[in-house]
Parts: structure tokens; sequence; C-alpha cells
């Protein structure tokens, strides 16, 4: 198929470029415009990957780009999305201009064009605390921070033009993704880049909350499967590994695999207002082995540790290392 990535040079979405490249579709990559001609992840990916796909610099944002660019294509994998939980505090219409309004240019585009296939990406935050475990798709959802707010918002709009109109879209619903090329707004990057930088401290914030890790070719797969899959048009599909493991937990893991000395240390300028934190996460993923036929290959502790141990390796090499040059709390 002919398929738009949006949000394509992000972390994620480089995955998810790189995984439909390699499962041979003709893939139109679209980066957020900016005037130094920034690409993101897109200039750095795997060799077999570079130069089978097209790069387009534009903007959710804008309906008419969406309508035109959307045009010819088969299907969209929409990924871009304002995602810092800390930044939506400061400026929550950022999100709802991007997260929302940018999800409905997407949705009226390929319900012009009559897209065979939208996959719109949600994110397990917007569940909030677990009322109940594991979080199946039928969990309440809660809207702890804007940013999570924004989301539910998106999600309903893409569940209302299936409802509506027929556009056949499915959410898929990524528990906690982490890999190579993830940005420091996330916690097991900070974690890594610190111990990288041999830090006698780990700056964290608070490490009591769990979360259901997901490595970032596991989720790049469910991407692939969605567009592959006959069914689960209107569903919303939990993409999770269905383990919990802390944060100090995870901080404590790879200290030990850094053979490190350092402590973890709680800062209040990292920590999120009391009833915005998520204390916890943990995913039924039922629902994407029955509609997608996908199951993580990185599952369990023992799947975690294994792709805690890729990801260390990749943030631990300099030529990777170099990309994050922030020393303080990225928001």
């Amino acid at each position: 198929m002919k398929i738009l990535v949006t949000g394509s040079e992000g972390f994620i979405g480089s995955h998810v470029t790189e995984a439909l490249v390699r499962d041979g579709h003709e893939v139109i990559a679209l980066a957020q415009y900016n005037s130094f001609d920034h690409r993101g992840w897109l200039r750095y990916l795997s060799p077999d990957v570079m130069g089978h796909f097209e790069i387009l610099l534009g903007d959710v944002r804008d309906s008419y780009q969406m309508d035109t660019i959307a045009k010819g294509c088969d299907a969209i994998c929409h990924l871009a999305a304002l995602i810092a939980i800390p930044y939506s505090y400061a400026a929550p219409q950022s999100y709802i201009d991007t997260n929302v309004t940018g999800t409905l240019n997407i949705l009226n585009a390929a319900r012009r064009h009559e897209l065979t296939r939208v996959v719109h990406t949600s994110t397990s935050e917007v569940y909030g605390s677990a009322q109940f475990v594991p979080i199946t798709e039928e969990h309440p959802l809660v809207g702890q921070s804007p940013y999570a707010a924004s989301k539910i918002a998106a999600d309903q709009l893409a569940y209302s033009f299936y409802a509506s109109f027929g556009t056949p879209v499915i959410t898929i619903r990524p528990f906690n993704t982490y890999g190579p090329r993830q940005s420091l707004r996330a916690v097991i990057p900070t974690i890594l880049t610190q111990l990288a930088r041999r830090a006698a401290q780990i700056k964290l914030g608070d490490t009591q909350p769990t979360r259901d890790f997901n490595f970032v070719s596991d989720t790049a797969a469910g991407f692939v499967a969605a567009l592959r899959s006959d069914n689960g048009l209107g569903e919303v599909i939990n993409l999770g590994s269905n383990f919990e493991v802390s944060i100090g937990d995870v901080a404590k893991m790879a200290i030990d695999a850094f053979g490190s000395s350092a402590e973890v240390v709680s800062e209040s300028v990292r920590i999120r207002p009391e009833n915005s934190e998520v204390q916890r996460l943990l995913a039924a993923n039922n629902k994407a082995k029955k509609f997608l036929g996908w199951t993580p290959e990185y599952g369990g502790r023992e799947g975690f540790q294994k792709g805690l141990k890729r990801t260390i390796e990749w943030f631990a090499d300099p030529k990777n290392l170099q990309f994050y040059q922030s020393e303080g709390y990225v928001t």
C-alpha cells in the first residue's frame, strides 16, 4: 500500500516508518515543517531503509495540506502529536490544536479520499491510574493531564468517524514504549543518559509508579499488524507486554547493568501534581492477539530485560549519546 505516516520523524514514528518500508509498502513520511529542514530521526534510520521512502514537511494542523497529501494514499498511520505531559500543563491549547484538530484533519482527509485504513495512535495515559488490572480497553477513561484529555478527545473523534461515516479506523493504544531514539521526556532515556555520563546521582521524579513497558519494535509491529488485519475496525486495541515494573526498579536494573554505584534521588521539579500522576499501568493485550494476531516479542520480565539491554547498548554508544545534550530536566 501507499501509506502516509504522520509524526514519522519522532521516536515511534521513525520505527514505524522502518517497519513499513521493510514490509514492502510505499511510505510518505510526514515530518513537522521547520525552516531548518530538520527531519528528526528520519536522517538516522537503518541503511537498508534510507532512500526507500519519501519525506514531506508539513503540519497536521493545516486541513488543506492534509487533504492534499492524503490524496492518492491507501492508508494513514497517524502518530503526529504533542506528547510531553509536563509541557501540557504549561501550554494546553497547543495540545488541543495538534492532538485534536490535527486528528480531525486526518480523519476528514481519509473520509474524503476513501482511504482503506486509518491507524490512529492513542496512549495508555487515557486510562489514568489503574482502577483494575490488567487494564482492558473497557477501563474508564480519565484525563489526569491536559495531554491525556486531548488524546481522549482524539480517540473519540476517531471512533465517531467510524460510527458516523464508516471511516475504517483502528485505534492502537500503546502502553509505555521504550527503545533506541526515545527522547529525554521519557524516563528510561533519562536514566540511561545520566548513567552513560557516569553521574553519581540519577535524578528522577516519583519512583513508585509502575508501568507496562513496550519495546519499540513490538509497538511498530502492532501498527503493521493493524494495517494487514481484516479485523478490528472501529476498535480500540491495547499494545502492552502484560508486565509491570516500578520506575525505581527500572533504575536499579539499569544501574546494575552499567556496573554503577549511582544513587537515585527525587527532584521536586520532576514530580507531577499529586492528582495528575498515574500510579499504575498494566495492560491486558487479549484484543491485540484476537484482532491483530499480535503478541509482544519482548513481553514479561525476561522480555523487558532483553529490551532494556538493547536500549542500554544504543544509548551507551557515544555516536548516539551525542544527540542528548541536555543536563537538566526536559519537559
